[in-house]
């Protein structure tokens, strides 16, 4: 087994750099500080717990520009764009630490003379955050600070794309003056990670990535009692109706479908067009799509860098090539975009129509640069084609019509339904899914929910 490992920049397929895996006696000893840690954590009062880890987002927000280069050379998202990934952190965090109250809150039922009688949310004790790469530092905020703040230990796991993210955070809260074991970080390979899961010590793993390694972890866990939140994969669609915005429908759908290079569990990858617009549609949404400026992520022009691996971009390929041999039309066409490189990270943005779901690129999560879009008669074809499938995180209706938006997404099987906007999370919001995307609750209030367990208290007087 090595005892370290590399990440490759996708930028120029170079290494950038390299990490020791922690040993089996790092990882004991991280346990048992945590274990001790908890113990005093969880008597600091909710007040002072929210003010050390606002302090640690104040840290982090401060080296803004350190969080942006560290996500470009580490999964080419482009630095133009970078930056963003802090707003988005900050508000996410700041917006749990508000919320705490009221998702800590003791509920009490009608009262009872003679009795008090209420419910009150304990912390868990150590929490394990298995992180991916793609939104390195939002995916990881959105169990971490509440977690922290209810009253728990935190042990960050990042991916191994993404070591500087968890040491970035690392830094963040030493700064912030958390005491010791409070948060800790590891560098862990997969069979130290599932060991981890295993182990006496870890009393809930949130976990984001894909459908398969999901159920790795549920395996891993399962022989213990512990609650798991399991973010998993996605296949998001979009459905323009036929009283559509449909400028506005274009440009947002296009940024749903390829910011990030398509890398977003809650990107959009299959889109429904009213029959009646459907030819206009697929005209502007393609012109928009060859405006991209898709090169090097480093240069502060690029809007579409390279996806995180030469792999990954060659999964797309593959995916693509099979629905053009099975009838599908790419409609960008090849040499379009200069940068586009077979064999390297470097995979140009591509639309096709004449699309099925007998199609891998219309069933199958593609988490690249790749949209497929169909033509629809109307509402009730397009629910019956959202809906299958066996994924469930968003989906998206664009519409001039509240209450046509209601009644279908009271009967789309998907965990959030937006109304003329996609790939974005809400943090007052549940962030949660369907079918194999997964199971639990982050954010809003309900995100303390699965970060603590009830305790019932009946005093008789």
């Amino acid at each position: 087994m090595s005892q370290h490992f590399s990440v490759i920049s996708p930028v120029d397929g170079s290494e950038l750099l390299q990490r020791n895996y922690h040993d089996a006696a790092s990882v004991r000893a991280t346990l048992d500080a945590a274990n001790l840690a908890r113990r005093s954590w969880r008597q600091v009062s909710l007040t002072e717990r929210k003010l050390m880890v606002g302090r640690a987002v104040d840290e982090l927000v401060a080296r803004k520009e350190r969080i942006a280069e560290a996500i470009t050379r580490q999964i080419g998202r482009p630095i133009s764009q970078s930056p963003g990934e802090v707003r988005g952190l900050e508000e996410r965090a700041r917006t749990m630490i508000e919320l705490a109250e009221q998702g800590l809150a003791d509920v009490r039922p009608t009262p009872k003379a003679g009795f008090e009688r209420f419910l009150r949310r304990e912390p868990l004790g150590t929490v394990l955050v298995l992180a991916p790469w793609n939104y390195p530092f939002l995916t990881a905020i959105n169990t971490i600070v509440p977690a922290l703040v209810a009253g728990n230990t935190v042990i960050l796991k990042h991916s191994s794309q993404t070591p500087l993210v968890a040491e970035l955070f690392d830094e963040a809260f030493k700064a912030a003056g958390l005491p010791a074991g409070v948060f800790q970080i590891l560098h862990l390979d997969h069979a130290a990670t599932l060991q981890l899961v295993a182990s006496e010590g870890i009393d809930f793993v949130a976990f984001t990535g894909s459908v398969e390694a999901g159920r790795t972890v549920q395996r891993a866990a399962a022989e213990r009692f512990i609650g798991l939140g399991l973010e998993l994969g996605g296949k998001d669609p979009a459905y323009v109706r036929e009283d559509a915005n449909l400028p506005s429908a274009i440009e947002n759908l296009v940024d749903g479908a390829f910011f990030n290079s398509g890398q977003s569990c809650c990107g959009i990858e299959r889109i429904y067009v009213h029959q009646r617009h459907y030819d206009d549609f697929v005209a502007g949404f393609v012109e928009l799509t060859k405006g991209y400026r898709f090169g090097n992520p480093l240069d502060a022009h690029t809007n579409l860098g390279p996806m995180v691996r030469a792999s990954a971009a060659a999964f797309v390929r593959q995916q693509t090539a099979e629905a053009i041999a099975q009838g599908a039309q790419a409609l960008i066409p090849a040499g379009h975009f200069a940068a586009d490189a077979p064999g390297t990270a470097y995979l140009a943005p591509q639309v096709l129509v004449n699309v099925n779901h007998g199609m891998r690129l219309m069933s199958e999560e593609s988490f690249g640069p790749v949209i497929g879009i169909m033509p629809v008669s109307g509402d009730e074809e397009a629910l019956q084609l959202m809906n299958d499938s066996r994924y469930g995180l968003t989906a998206s209706i664009w519409t001039a019509d509240r209450d046509a938006a209601l009644h279908l997404g009271e009967r789309l099987e998907t965990g959030t339904v937006f109304m003329n906007r996609c790939d974005y999370l809400d943090p007052t919001l549940a962030w949660t899914g369907v079918k194999d995307t997964g199971r639990g609750v982050s954010l809003s209030v309900l995100g303390y929910s699965q970060l603590t367990r009830v305790k019932s208290f009946h005093l008789k007087d």
